[in-house]
């Protein structure tokens, strides 16, 4: 490996040059075309990256180093801006070559519209695939002002695809009076907290293929400012760490995962980059074996 690459902040710390040989690809990408709010979360992955540079390449919650485990940083892909339907194509077809490949997909958004075509990939690979979405937004929506192709549907998108009871929310504190009941009916719904819901239903993942996919924003907005749609009433980075975790050391198999909503431009602290690096760091060490 090279020094200047490894931390020069154009790729994640301690990436390998080492595409063929490499466990996992992370990817950045770079679309917030849809937000309902402020824009800014296509430059997360990029500071996300930036911020890694910071962090020690040994986790002393699961007593492992960085150079234990190879991924390749991609960087981001290269999106249309403004089109949202060709850029979710784009991912998704750039997701398939991972997969065909055999590599675990790692996603940086990017609004959370972005997860949509890449849980679509990996369903299509694992027909038995699950879902972890960790989240302050319920995402249920089937569209937003007439707008099927929103960061307020993905997750609805998924449950209709893989079948909600294969979905499995925490963390969720906003959202339409409808999305909730929804939520309630049709899907694992576990609002407002996440570890401890979420220790009590790994046992019922094991073994199976689960997809993790974490909106930065389930934070409270003290932990964690830099982002599109902050709520208050949030969990703090402890515990959110905590659910990475739990979900290393359960029997879970998990086939890719990604982090979304980091927009630095609302966070001249940094803190926020900076937490969902480190949650990075703890996801590819937990659950790359």
């Amino acid at each position: 490996m090279k020094i200047d690459q490894a931390y020069s902040g154009n790729v994640f710390i301690l990436s390998s040059v080492d595409y063929e040989k490499s466990q996992a690809v992370i990817y950045g990408m770079p679309m917030d075309y849809t937000v309902s709010f402020r824009p800014g979360s296509r430059f997360g992955p990029a500071a996300i990256r930036r911020s890694s540079i910071g962090l020690e390449e040994y986790s002393p919650y699961l007593d492992k180093h960085l150079e234990e485990i190879t991924y390749f940083d991609a960087g981001d892909l290269l999106l249309p801006f403004g089109n949202a339907g060709k850029s979710l194509d784009l991912i998704g077809e750039y997701v398939r070559r991972l997969l065909n490949d055999g590599k675990v997909p790692v996603g940086l958004g990017g609004e959370h519209l972005v997860s949509w075509p890449v849980i679509r990939e990996v369903f299509a690979k694992y027909p038995d695939l699950h879902l972890i979405h960790i989240d302050a937004h319920a995402d249920l929506r089937e569209q937003y002002e007439g707008e099927p192709l929103s960061h307020s549907t993905p997750i609805r998108k998924a449950a209709e695809l893989i079948g909600g009871k294969r979905v499995y929310q925490f963390g969720i504190r906003s959202g339409m009076r409808e999305e909730f009941a929804w939520g309630r009916e049709n899907v694992n719904f576990f609002p407002f907290d996440v570890l401890e819901p979420l220790q009590k239903v790994l046992p019922q993942l094991e073994g199976k293929p689960v997809y993790v996919t974490i909106d930065i924003d389930v934070l409270d907005p003290s932990a964690a400012p830099g982002t599109g749609t902050a709520e208050a009433g949030g969990i703090t980075s402890k515990e959110l760490l905590g659910a990475v975790h739990a979900i290393a050391k359960s029997g879970a198999n998990v086939v890719g995962f990604d982090l979304v909503e980091v927009a630095p431009i609302y966070d001249p602290t940094e803190q926020t980059p900076i937490v969902a690096a480190k949650l990075i760091r703890e996801m590819l060490l937990g659950f790359l074996k």
